[in-house]
């Protein structure tokens, strides 16, 4: 087994530097493609040796350093009660917006082997798969993330309700995430017992908040998810991902994760000298860098792994999800780039 990726969470000295991809299983890959086009997104997901299929063909394509489940962040939204679908052109849409006291309060905290057995058993199927390969990394959207959804009913430009309700009925708001909190922390807590060996929180819209608001509406309730979690299984490593962090890095380092995900728009050296040589960070290349040209994506991997060289550890990653236009060339390059330059002496 291959525990580079683990090692380097915990801030353990590796022999290299690890690396994968968010997003790594799916569209770009054509052996994806092939799997998706006979199912709907939602099937993929919830069949659970084909989430495990796709899960598994970029750890051998790609030659990355750990596998991250396939599923999707809403799932756990729709077993707490809402109507779910994915449209080729809007993305996820969610019935009936939670915009009332009467809508939260419909809303249940879902027993994951009940409600959700199908990533629990992706998870099982994983583990049997990856035995003498890499680490499983299990997942789940971080509670203002999720309530962005919920509230707006789909993806938003202005989240404009959200702030709304933010602002105008706090208490309700509260009332959603603390539901979305206790929900969180049992959908982890379940995939780690079912074998995920690291947990990843994705917050991808925690910088549409300013810092004062980061604050008082996001960092407790992700503060309360990473203590429990570290309570409840203390060997597993939580990795903290707030896209589009620059503004509020120093409130992100206050969540207790074990590694902090960095996204592309901040220089990497900035970003560690902010949260500060004590702490393990992730990232942070630019989607889009991966259609440069393989010598010019070599000299951004060392860019980046020598910035990233005074925090106590490194886990290379993109700054955000693989595009679906990617060259797979080109994240094969990346990931031989980080390898050949990532190795220590």
């Amino acid at each position: 087994m291959n525990n580079t990726f683990l090692k380097a969470c915990r801030g353990e000295k590796t022999e290299y530097i690890p690396v994968w991809l968010m997003r790594q299983a799916g569209r770009y890959l054509p052996e994806y493609q092939a799997v998706r086009g006979q199912v709907d997104f939602l099937t993929l997901c919830k069949t659970p040796e084909l989430a495990a299929k796709v899960t598994l063909q970029p750890v051998d394509i790609l030659g990355v350093d750990a596998a991250i489940l396939f599923s999707d962040i809403l799932i756990p939204v729709e077993a707490m009660g809402m109507h779910l679908e994915f449209s080729e052109k809007k993305g996820p849409v969610l019935g009936e917006p939670v915009r009332s006291k009467s809508a939260v309060e419909k809303l249940i905290i879902p027993d994951t082997e009940d409600s959700m057995p199908f990533v629990l058993d992706a998870i099982k199927i994983l583990r049997r798969e990856l035995e003498n390969k890499v680490p499983l990394i299990g997942f789940s959207g971080a509670p203002f993330t999720l309530a962005t959804y919920m509230i707006e009913g789909g993806s938003s430009k202005t989240f404009l309700n959200t702030k709304k309700m933010m602002f105008q009925n706090s208490g309700l708001f509260n009332y959603l995430m603390k539901k979305l909190t206790k929900t969180v922390i049992s959908y982890l807590s379940s995939q780690i017992s079912a074998g995920a060996q690291a947990v990843q929180l994705f917050d991808s819209w925690a910088g549409i908040l300013s810092p004062f608001d980061y604050k008082e509406f996001e960092l407790p309730y992700v503060k309360k998810i990473v203590t429990a979690l570290k309570k409840q299984h203390p060997e597993t490593p939580v990795i903290y991902f707030a896209n589009d962090c620059a503004g509020i890095i120093k409130e992100v380092k206050k969540s207790g994760a074990d590694v902090i995900g960095i996204d592309w728009r901040i220089d990497m050296k900035d970003a560690v000298g902010k949260l500060g040589k004590k702490v393990v960070v992730q990232g942070n290349l630019d989607p889009c860098a991966l259609f440069l040209p393989k010598e010019q994506i070599e000299e951004r991997v060392q860019d980046i792994l020598a910035k990233a060289g005074a925090a106590k550890g490194h886990i290379f990653n993109l700054g955000h999800g693989i595009l679906p236009e990617t060259p797979v060339e080109n994240a094969i390059a990346m990931v031989e780039a980080v390898h050949k330059y990532g190795r220590k002496e």
